[in-house]
């Protein structure tokens, strides 16, 4: 089975853009289907069954507004400090480590919640 994910994205003009990934190819578009049948054309022998997830940004019970909120900010302030040439304090560093690990973890949480609704 393949399973495509479909991202939001920002874009350079700041109109609504979406990425998308299956098995090291990629698409970038305008909208979430424009991805996926560009991805699809790329695809030489399609699968039997795909399933597509498409994750909007929002908070959810696995990742919420405000640890959101928290890595925005300390994204925004480790940009800052790359570009100055300086790094961000231990403790900046550490809370920014801390939240990155949780989105991934919160992301494997919901992945794993799509796997057990596709089992049943």
């Amino acid at each position: 089975m393949n399973t495509v994910t479909i991202l939001p994205v920002p874009s350079k003009d700041g109109q609504p853009a979406y990425f998308a990934e299956l098995g090291g190819k990629q698409s970038y578009g305008r909208t979430a289907g424009a991805v996926l049948d560009a991805l699809t054309q790329q695809i030489s022998e399609p699968s039997a069954s795909t399933v597509v997830v498409i994750r909007h940004h929002l908070p959810d019970s696995h990742f919420t507004q405000a640890q959101m909120d928290q890595l925005a900010e300390l994204m925004t302030r480790w940009r800052e400090a790359r570009d100055r040439g300086v790094e961000l304090s231990a403790d900046e560093q550490s809370r920014l480590e801390g939240l990155i690990n949780a989105e991934l973890l919160a992301s494997a949480n919901r992945t794993n919640e799509i796997l057990n609704q596709l089992a049943q």
